[in-house]
């Protein structure tokens, strides 16, 4: 969601005259877009704000003119007004959901200090004021449809700094993707802190389900291919189960956190799902869409954590089998409950539990894309790959696919013979022209 920001960012300036640079350094404005999910990210803002504070004085002394310093996205949310005590050269903070006032704060800035913090939540205030056209770089694009959390898992600052679930209307959503797709994208990624919460307003007023409005986007032409992220169990109604049996656009390829493997932990992260629950929900998934690859979210070392309780989370990961996966330890956000849970885990013990289970999931990655060996894939190609006449590409399961001899077929679909594996992809061979029947 932070890219999708990002490129929205950079569509509101563009008419002012700004265009993206390479790098920061002689930049006439400078934004950070900040996360605020684990404390490591956090921290790497204030240190990347000393390392802009000394270019900003260069650019100065070198006649470069001023240099503006922005920092918007959560930690901004969260931590606006100590930014701005703490690092006195940016000029503004903008919060997720005002980042379309971006070009007045900038105006503002300008002419004086002005007003240096904007941290609404006016979602679709928000949206209203994006503009309609959208730059492209690809055959690919993120499409924010879901905002906010109402979930309060016990660890986590979103529904803080996102504010309540808000779903776009299906309007506003449908003529985003149709601008995408008439500028030759391929695959959206519907994007939502619950995505699969979805019930934006309808053209009659009616709540749309995420199933519903993925059924709408796949009749739009040249529109292939369409993924969501991410989605909470508590979510995954009976006809979206349905529609990856049904929709052929939609990508069997499913990002379903589940956090933990012990009900007592689910239970403390306030989950609202136990461990059987959740295989059994994988279970109707997979029965649905039998060739569907998974992909999860885990948590070790939550307060009071017992080794048992680890245990449990790695007898779930053998039974739910991941294609992929992103395993972090916890770690202590300031304002959640969680926070102030007794029986906080040494940072050693969460350290040895990570690698443990890091390790079962790469064996279960690597098992997953030997299984495609020998397989004929169709492959979203997305860009030049680092040698000549080489292209990369996106298998239905969101590998990184490398094929020589395809770097003219950037943007086609076309099927790939896959041939091996390497630590974090795969290579192959193109097994048609793009006038086979089988190329889309």
């Amino acid at each position: 969601m932070n890219v999708y920001d990002s490129e929205r960012m950079a569509d509101v300036l563009a008419p002012l005259g700004y265009a993206l640079s390479d790098s920061a350094e002689g930049a006439d404005l400078v934004v950070l877009n900040t996360c605020h999910i684990r404390e490591k990210a956090a921290e790497k803002v204030y240190s990347e704000l000393g390392r802009l504070k000394v270019m900003k004085r260069e650019k100065a002394e070198g006649g470069g003119g001023d240099m503006t310093i922005a920092v918007a996205g959560c930690v901004a949310q969260a931590e606006g007004a100590e930014i701005m005590r703490r690092a006195p050269v940016v000029d503004l903070v903008i919060g997720p959901q005002a980042y379309h006032q971006l070009p007045e704060l900038i105006a503002r800035t300008s002419r004086a200090k002005g007003e240096r913090l904007a941290a609404d939540f006016a979602a679709e205030e928000k949206f209203d004021a994006l503009p309609a056209d959208r730059g492209v770089s690809g055959p690919t694009a993120f499409l924010t449809v879901q905002e906010g959390c109402d979930k309060f898992c016990s660890f986590c600052v979103v529904p803080y700094t996102r504010g309540a679930e808000y779903s776009r209307p299906t309007a506003s959503v449908i003529a985003e993707a149709e601008v995408l797709a008439a500028k030759g994208v391929r695959e959206v990624t519907l994007l939502g802190q619950n995505v699969n919460a979805y019930d934006g307003p309808g053209p009659e007023g009616d709540a749309w389900s995420l199933a519903r409005l993925v059924r709408r986007l796949a009749e739009i032409e040249g529109l292939d291919r369409i993924r969501y992220t991410t989605s909470h169990p508590r979510d995954m109604r009976d006809d979206l189960i349905a529609a990856h049996a049904e929709v052929e656009a939609l990508m069997p390829y499913l990002h379903l956190p589940v956090q933990a493997g012990s009900d007592r932990i689910l239970k403390a992260m306030n989950r609202a799902h136990t461990a059987d629950s959740y295989l059994r929900l994988v279970e109707r998934l997979r029965a649905a869409r039998p060739d569907l690859a998974l992909s999860g979210d885990f948590i070790v070392g939550f307060p009071g954590e017992t080794e048992a309780d680890f245990e449990a989370t790695l007898d779930l990961v053998r039974a739910a089998g991941y294609a992929s996966a992103f395993s972090f330890k916890y770690s202590r956000r300031p304002g959640t409950p969680a926070a102030a849970m007794p029986g906080q885990v040494d940072e050693a013990v969460k350290t040895d539990r990570l690698a443990r289970l890091q390790a079962l999931l790469d064996e279960q990655r690597h098992a997953f894309d030997r299984s495609q060996v020998g397989r004929t894939l169709p492959v979203l190609f997305e860009k030049l790959g680092r040698r000549p006449g080489q292209a990369i590409g996106r298998s239905p399961y969101l590998q990184s696919v490398w094929v020589e001899g395809a770097a003219d077929h950037i943007g086609a679909i076309l099927p790939v013979h896959i041939e091996a594996t390497g630590p974090n992809s795969l290579t192959g061979a193109l097994r048609a022209t793009a006038a086979s029947p089988e190329a889309a």
